[in-house]
């Protein structure tokens, strides 16, 4: 710290703070248009800063400007006051004065600035300069470039930040303005961030345009559960409707960032699709039913099936939600039956070190560690701001980063390293990387040609790991799943117990999971080997795959979807439609009209949506934060009072109790104190210490009641070899788009986005099979057929095809093959 004088004023601030920052540690406030931290480096552009500095002839710009001891400082002076009336007055010689029209008006930093700082009247009576607007810069934002003051917010952010690349500014002088070359569409993942960084109404979100005034409207915080990032969000409200999601900046979580699906899929909460009262099914169609009879129907199927009732739980579940369900089923039914991982469960000595406090890496460490390494995760769909701040790390701070998969990633361009793997094998490329890291030859040779790789390019990674003094790991959840899950997450444990991350701050591991709230909804129990806090049970239960051959066979009876679509989400689908087919009674929870729930459930309960929800989630890093409802939950269309949504924690204590369980619960928040005196680690929390900003238990003093074992290296095997590949037979692998989503499919914003199939192929392998970009293929096995358009990628690796998971036409889980053949359609 040090100090420095402004206005008089004695100040103490950090030491090279830029002065714009430094001056409000002593209340005072100097004008910016350009300058915004997140974008890095000032660049000076709008000269709104302007300031006297005594021991400097010419004014200096404070956002460009580092403090120093015993500096003065002057912003009151008659030169300040000169430079910075002239500056906004430029800048409204050529702005249009539509105020009362544009969606900016009332939140405006530039109608703030010119009645604090401006001249007060204009001297400028010439014609204004005109352009057409306004212009769609994508399909989800206009431009309208009269109002731009060429602060160059926006194209910073798209050429430091996001790294795409696309906005530039064109032509010179009084004529510049924002585009993309050759005006192609904006089209990025995070593009909608520039809406909320311009300071004027230049850029405007097409769906928000002219809906809303800012005396209107009223703001509220919560968290978005639509992907793993859980970014905290406030969500503009007017008359119980989300009118726009804003980003609500924290460091820890998403450093001020919001991918577009968080930004625009908030449409889905009031769509034509949602559901908003129960349904029952009454011969072969679904029929909006009353909630008594609803509830009366569900309880009598679950007091039937007693102990052949299954659940499995959705990403969207919170963690009183999974908590309850796991309650009633396992105390109210005798049931152990519950899942929701999609490809597999985890032994649970295995489940208790991953989530070891030790061993937790957290979002900041991305950007500060040494380096970071990917194994089989590509941020960018799974968690999108953190492709953000891995960026930035590299960026700022140098970070080394490494890539480990079958698919190439967005982080490529960024590897130091990268290292391909056969699709399916990253079990056997980690027990090959065990076995460098330990010297093990034996191991290291077999697994690595296992893994469609070679001894020397996994030495060369291992070499790489051994160099890095805080080692951040990030493994999708995808890593760990099949029949070679138990082995992968041991030789993971495995690895960084060689490297030695466990107890170092900076360094760990970190999983992208398949769900946003997939870590909360194991934590609290719900899982067929554990119950909450990772407890022992005595007779675990089957995983997903067991649950879906059980109920196809008649072993179970019932099961309740909470917020879960196995037929498009799960592998397999075949075994799924045939599962709920089968099945005497499905139950589906969800907020949206689905498919699967169409077509097999028999009673349908609405579910709250992120924005109406009340409880907790937990970031992957072990950060639990909190849900607090934004917006009442919709009433039926047309329903009689008491009809429409209601919160999920009473659905499941009416239920239990209508089969014979008291859950104990009648509040939202004392759901949430159940959960937190079952759960050890989790003992001491409450709603008001969570708050706005969450606690991440690992770092609290409750994390040492959960006793993990430091872990031991396990001895490993090298898995069975790839199949050999034969003509026109490929090695399959799939990848999920961030995109792949119901709430995209049903957010009138995000349609153009919706995924549709495509087939990855390297040219090799095109031009062997004869097929060129573009042309519509097939790929399967068996006689069974998925279609998509080709793409070639240089990057994959030969030998392989990759398809997309989670599409709505031509599902990539209808396949369960792992070589197939691909031929022209």
């Amino acid at each position: 710290m040090i100090t420095f004088s402004i206005d008089g004023l004695e100040v103490r601030a950090p030491e090279n703070a830029m002065l714009v920052d430094a001056a409000k540690y002593g209340d005072v406030e100097i004008p910016v248009f350009c300058y915004e931290p997140k974008l890095g480096q000032p660049v000076g552009a709008c000269r709104m800063c302007l300031v006297e500095i005594e021991g400097i002839p010419k004014l200096q710009t404070a956002c460009s400007t580092p403090v120093k001891d015993g500096m003065i400082v002057h912003t009151q002076t008659q030169r300040v006051h000169d430079a910075q009336r002239a500056v906004v007055e430029f800048l409204l010689i050529n702005h249009p004065l539509d105020c009362p029209v544009c969606d900016k008006g009332g939140e405006c930093p530039l109608q703030d600035i010119t009645y604090g700082w401006g001249p007060g009247t204009s001297r400028f009576i010439e014609p204004k300069r005109h352009f057409k607007k306004p212009l769609e810069l994508s399909p989800l934002i206009a431009i309208d470039r009269e109002r731009c003051i060429l602060c160059y917010r926006c194209v910073r952010f798209s050429q430091e930040i996001s790294e795409d690349y696309q906005l530039v500014l064109l032509e010179r002088g009084a004529h510049s303005f924002v585009g993309t070359f050759d005006g192609h569409p904006y089209v990025a993942p995070f593009s909608g961030n520039i809406i909320e960084l311009c300071p004027v109404g230049a850029l405007t979100s097409r769906a928000y345009r002219f809906r809303a005034r800012p005396w209107d409207i009223e703001g509220a915080g919560t968290v978005c559960t639509l992907c793993p990032a859980q970014c905290n969000v406030e969500l503009t409200v007017r008359d119980e409707r989300v009118m726009r999601v804003l980003s609500r900046d924290h460091d820890d979580v998403d450093d001020g960032w919001l991918c577009d699906k968080g930004r625009f899929a908030y449409q889905s909460v009031h769509t034509d699709e949602r559901l908003t009262q129960p349904m029952v099914r009454e011969g072969t169609s679904l029929q909006p039913a009353s909630w008594e009879k609803a509830l009366a129907a569900a309880a009598g199927a679950l007091k039937k099936a007693g102990a052949k009732t299954a659940a499995l739980a959705g990403g969207e579940t919170t963690n009183e939600e999974a908590f309850l369900l796991a309650g009633l089923l396992r105390e109210g039914l005798g049931s152990e039956q519950l899942s929701s991982r999609p490809e597999g469960e985890l032994p649970l000595d295995v489940a208790r070190a991953l989530a070891d406090p030790k061993l937790q890496a957290t979002v900041p460490d991305l950007e500060f560690a040494h380096a970071v390494l990917l194994v089989d995760a590509d941020p960018i769909d799974d968690a999108p701001v953190w492709d953000l701040r891995i960026r930035k790390g590299v960026r700022r701070h140098g970070v080394r980063v490494g890539v480990v998969s079958a698919r190439p990633t967005a982080l490529d361009p960024h590897a130091e390293l990268t290292l391909r793997h056969a699709p399916g094998t990253g079990e056997a490329l980690l027990v090959a990387l065990d076995a460098a890291l330990s010297g093990d030859r034996g191991n290291l040779g077999g697994a690595a040609s296992t893994a469609g790789s070679s001894a020397g390019a996994v030495n060369e990674l291992a070499d790489f790991l051994k160099g890095a003094e805080d080692l951040v790991i990030v493994y999708g959840e995808r890593l760990l799943a099949g029949p070679g899950g138990a082995q992968a997450a041991r030789a993971l444990l495995n690895i960084a117990s060689r490297l030695g991350l466990s107890g170092r701050d900076g360094a760990g591991l970190l999983e992208a999971p398949a769900a946003a709230n997939a870590r909360g909804v194991r934590e609290a129990g719900f899982a067929p080997g554990h119950g909450p806090g990772y407890a022992t049970v005595s007779e675990p239960g089957r995983d997903s795959a067991g649950i879906a051959a059980a109920l196809a066979s008649g072993e179970l009876s019932t099961v309740w979807l909470h917020h879960a679509d196995p037929v498009r989400s799960f592998p397999d689908r075949a075994a799924w439609e045939a599962a709920l087919g089968t099945a005497q009674s499905v139950i589906a929870v969800d907020s949206v009209l689905s498919d699967t729930i169409r077509e097999h459930a028999d009673i349908v309960f609405p579910a709250e949506a992120y924005a109406e929800k009340e409880g907790t989630v937990t970031h992957p890093d072990g950060r639990v934060q909190r849900l607090r409802p934004a917006i009442g939950r919709p009433k039926a269309k047309g329903g009689e009072s008491g009809s429409g949504v209601r919160p999920l924690w009473q659905v499941l204590a009416d239920v239990a109790e209508r089969a014979g369980l008291d859950l104990g619960v009648r509040t939202g928040p004392m759901a949430s104190k159940l959960l937190f005196e079952a759960v050890p680690f989790y003992a001491g929390l409450t709603l008001d210490a969570i708050g706005g900003r969450g606690v991440r238990w690992p770092a609290s003093e409750a994390a040492a009641s959960f006793e993990v074992p430091a872990w031991e290296p396990a001895k490993l095997e090298v898995p069975d070899a790839v199949p050999a590949t034969t003509d026109g037979a490929l090695r399959l692998g799939t990848f999920r788009s961030l995109w792949s989503s119901k709430e995209v499919d049903v957010s009138p914003s995000l349609r153009f986005l919706r995924p549709r199939q495509v087939v990855e192929l390297s040219p090799v392998d095109a031009d062997r099979l004869g097929i060129r970009e573009g042309d519509q293929v097939e790929v399967g096995s068996n006689g069974t057929r998925v279609k998509g358009a080709v793409k070639l990628r240089a990057a994959v690796p030969g030998g392989s095809v990759f398809i997309a998971a989670g599409t709505h036409d031509q599902p990539a889980n209808a396949l369960t093959e792992p070589m197939v053949e691909v031929r022209k359609a």
